[in-house]
């Protein structure tokens, strides 16, 4: 008996857990154009805060945890998502005097039905704001690792849709003016 309780243990403890990384972000060509198209000069982006301050990592399945590519909290990501959107549109400047904050608000998904539900507030120093919600669905799998590898990859998109509708939204020129 105690021969099965050590192998067990063995088990357990050489096989581990895995993680789930997302994809690094990629800029939107949509989200670049919208930007390109803004009158106003550069902008500037301050920190993200979020709701759930710290979080870095969701636990799929009560398995493995999805994190992000470099380990930053998932409201770093976003943040760095609308840097490089900026950047790439020609319109970021550190120095700018408008400048963006954001509150992550809310982000969960769920591998069972193969959505991400994501909710951020985004605050300019002119005292306006935004708030968008994005439900992104990509295909899930009835196994567990297949799913959580597929939540894992579904969430870059997922933040390039809730930067869109930050940076293609009417409202968004109110924030840089």
């Amino acid at each position: 008996m105690l021969r099965i309780v050590t192998l067990c243990f063995i088990g357990i403890v050489l096989s581990g857990c895995s993680t789930y990384a997302t994809s690094r972000y990629a800029v939107n060509a949509d989200n670049v154009t919208a930007l390109r198209g803004l009158k106003r000069g550069n902008i500037n982006v301050g920190n993200f805060s979020a709701t759930k301050p710290g979080e870095k990592e969701i636990v799929c399945r009560g398995a493995a945890p999805i994190k992000t590519p470099d380990g930053e909290t998932f409201s770093e990501f976003i943040r760095k998502g609308l840097v490089d959107e900026l950047k790439m549109a020609g319109k970021f400047d550190v120095d700018s005097p408008v400048t963006l904050t954001g509150n992550l608000n809310n982000i969960d998904f769920s591998s069972t039905n193969g959505t991400w539900n994501l909710s951020l507030t985004v605050y300019s120093l002119n005292g306006k704001s935004i708030t968008v919600n994005e439900s992104y669905s990509y295909t899930s799998s009835f196994d567990g690792d297949t799913a959580c590898n597929q939540t894992a990859q579904a969430l870059m998109p997922a933040v390039q849709n809730l930067i869109g509708k930050v940076v293609q939204s009417r409202d968004f020129k109110l924030l840089v003016n």
